[in-house]
């Protein structure tokens, strides 16, 4: 049986094996068989225990293999020591999936690594799949069932939550019971051993319960697979997470340009985005994003209307919305007709409508039966602040009216206040309408609801290009870097891989003495460049090894003495193998294209302002390899050079397809050269339309 129908079993076993099941109350055994049986579980419970008898009326088995029937599902919440034997068991007894509790494994260090192995090692050999170790458990609404150590089980709803952090799940299964979210799923990941966030997040796509995904997670098993699984699963519904985690060391270690700005955590931001997933900031964010979604559904658009009775709030809230993405939309002249008839001369019509302090429930509902019946509004937030004059609770009640005269339409409540607005927000809970305490996080879940539409939107089922190219140059370069036992490519070799790859590249070749400089300069044409050539010497300019400009065969030839001095004295240890002769282009806009490989996603190719500046100016966009036009396009079209580029204050547009078909260059070779761990051209100059690039400075370094 494949995985996915396994997880299915998990999801709605006939039976369930309770293995560690207690009597004692407080214990984890005997959490898991409660919740089974208070969730209304109607399937076959059976509790293990050595000890036998009776527990919450259930007779008690002594082992797994003592059960008279089939078992579908064993939930392991026994010592550590005793967990092997019982997978062993359960994979004889013909056990589907585990939901193995037990903490102790690969958290706890190699001791326990080793058993997790193991125990994978056993699962597979039955066909069997495992969730955790170390989770919670498991919670289907839809069955029902809770097999879990959580306290309660959520309401059924439409929301699929998959958590890396069991501790976690509990914070929010008990927050959720307060704001009445529902959810159809709640799986704790635990330790990943078998099943990971991709295998749950197919099982969410392929689920007719589950409309909406949540993840919390603090890395992903596998990058790839993951993309690839979130890519089809965001065409059918929304998938939102949080990634934890962060972490910037490996970036301050890298030695290249693109290293040290690709931060560890920008691939997973990256890989969202390139696959449809929205990243939430916090947990909170997650939460008021799926609050919003389980009531009101996805805005048809980004043009959103506001409703106040203070000017303050109407205000930031508008700022909010520009701010996120959202427009404040443009009422109809019927709306501002109908507004003005039926509200007072000094109230504010245009969005944000200021119904004034004095404003009614009568003069809330006018405003938005107005802005709902408006063509020009996809969503509508209404402000309402406790004043002299306001009712509270009956404002509440007539946005509950109007919403049910106008369900097409999201409608987001911010009810600013304490003590006034407590008895208001029960009122709209109950309801169904999202309440907030302020206008951000309204106007910011509206925000990623329609951002995650336009994602959604823009995925292409578009394949890279490929390239006539020859692979073989780039094989034989790098079989001669290893032999040498070098990881960094001399700059002529560097420029020759991108050359085999169709990479314009300014000329380059290797000098041993002056002599040799000045013949290949006579060679090329002046002016030329000269660079030491060195492995150990990533930043030539900083030990003077590197002058340009040079114009005759006198400048190259004491060049290239003043450069190999700098270089001894200032590397002292430094292997130098001579200095790369290399034609000076024309100057053009300087530009950066490079990239670094990530440990879990592949190649991270990046593009921005290049030049010396680079570091500091930070104007740079990434996309994972391999890459398609579209994601070409979108990498340029991220920075603020790219305005630039298009042309501005009369100066010509640059030559974009050029520079398109350079990036997706590199993105082939990155992607068909696992090898190359890092990879600069810095600058790359953009010339005219129609008169293309120029690599001028290619740097690559190896794996070891």
């Amino acid at each position: 049986m494949d995985k996915q129908s396994l997880i299915a079993t998990l999801f709605r076993p006939d039976s369930i094996a309770v293995i560690g099941a207690s009597a004692t109350k407080g214990k984890l055994g005997n959490s898991v068989v409660r919740n089974l049986l208070d969730s209304g579980y109607d399937g076959r419970i059976y509790p293990v225990n050595p000890k036998g008898g009776e527990i919450l009326g259930l007779q008690v088995f002594r082992s797994v293999g003592d059960i008279p029937g089939d078992v579908d599902v064993a939930v392991i919440v026994i010592p550590a020591r005793f967990v092997l034997e019982v997978v062993e068991e359960c994979g004889e007894k013909g056990v589907e999936a585990l939901v193995v509790i037990t903490a102790g494994f690969k958290e706890v260090g190699h001791e326990g690594q080793e058993a997790e192995r193991k125990m994978v090692e056993i699962a597979k050999q039955y066909d069997m799949i495992v969730q955790g170790p170390n989770c919670l458990g498991i919670i289907n609404t839809s069955e029902p069932y809770n097999a879990s150590f959580a306290a309660g089980t959520p309401e059924k709803g439409i929301i699929a939550f998959a958590s890396q952090s069991g501790a976690l799940m509990t914070g929010i299964l008990d927050y959720s019971l307060m704001e009445k979210i529902g959810f159809s799923k709640f799986v704790s990941l635990g330790n990943k051993a078998l099943l990971d966030e991709s295998d749950f997040l197919k099982a969410f796509g392929n689920d007719s319960d589950s409309h909406f995904i949540l993840l919390y997670i603090e890395n992903v098993t596998d990058g790839k697979q993951f993309m690839e699984v979130a890519k089809e699963v965001v065409k059918k519904k929304p998938v939102f997470v949080v990634k934890s985690g962060v972490s910037e060391a490996g970036a301050r270690a890298a030695s290249s340009h693109t290293g040290s700005l690709a931060g560890s955590d920008t691939a997973y931001t990256v890989a969202f985005k390139q696959c449809g997933v929205i990243r939430a900031e916090s947990i909170s964010e997650l939460f008021d994003i799926a609050n919003v979604y389980d009531d009101m559904g996805l805005p048809a658009g980004n043009r959103v209307a506001i409703i106040t009775n203070a000017g303050g709030p109407g205000i930031i809230t508008t700022d909010a919305c520009e701010a996120m993405g959202l427009e404040v939309a443009q009422f109809s002249s019927d709306t501002i007709d109908y507004l003005k008839e039926h509200l007072p001369p000094a109230a504010a019509l245009y969005n944000p409508i200021d119904a004034l302090g004095t404003a009614q429930p009568e003069d809330y509902t006018v405003c938005m039966e107005a802005t709902l019946r408006d063509p020009n509004v996809d969503s509508l937030i209404v402000l309402l602040t406790p004043q002299a004059m306001t009712k509270e609770a009956e404002t509440a009640q007539a946005v509950v009216d109007t919403h049910r005269k106008f369900p097409e339409k999201p409608i987001v409540t911010v009810f600013m206040g304490g003590n006034s607005m407590v008895y208001p927000r029960i009122v709209l809970n109950e309801a169904g309408i999202p309440v907030f305490d302020f206008p951000e996080r309204a106007v910011n879940a509206i925000a990623e609801l329609y951002h995650y539409t336009v994602l959604r939107d823009s995925l292409k089922d578009e394949t890279p290009p490929k390239f006539d190219v020859n692979r073989e140059t780039v094989q034989e370069i790098i079989r001669e870097v290893r032999e040498d036992e070098r990881r960094v490519l001399l700059g002529h070799e560097a420029h020759a891989i991108a050359e085999a790859y169709g990479i314009p590249v300014a000329k380059i070749k290797l000098a041993t003495s002056s002599a040799e400089a000045k013949e290949i300069a006579d060679e090329l044409g002046y002016p030329v460049v000269l660079k030491i050539a060195s492995p150990d010497i990533v930043h030539k300019s900083d030990v003077g090894g590197i002058e340009i400009g040079l114009e005759t065969p006198e400048e190259v030839e004491e060049a290239f003495l003043r450069i190999v001095e700098n270089a001894r004295e200032g590397r002292p240890k430094a292997i130098i193998y001579g200095v790369d002769v290399q034609e000076m282009a024309d100057q053009g806009k300087e530009l950066i294209v490079g990239c670094s490989r990530d440990v879990q996603f592949g190649p991270l190719v990046m593009f921005g302002a290049g030049g010396v500046y680079v570091n500091f100016l930070e104007d740079v966009a990434f996309r994972l390899a391999p890459m398609t036009r579209t994601d070409a396009k979108a990498l340029i079209n991220e920075t603020k050079i790219s305005t630039l580029l298009k042309g501005v204050r009369g100066e010509p547009p640059s030559d974009v397809g050029a520079l398109e078909d350079t990036i997706l260059r590199i993105s082939q070779l990155v992607t068909d050269f696992s090898d190359i761990v890092e990879l600069d051209i810095n600058p790359v100059f953009a010339y005219k339309q129609n008169e293309g690039v120029a690599a001028v400075d290619v740097k690559i370094t190896i794996s070891g």
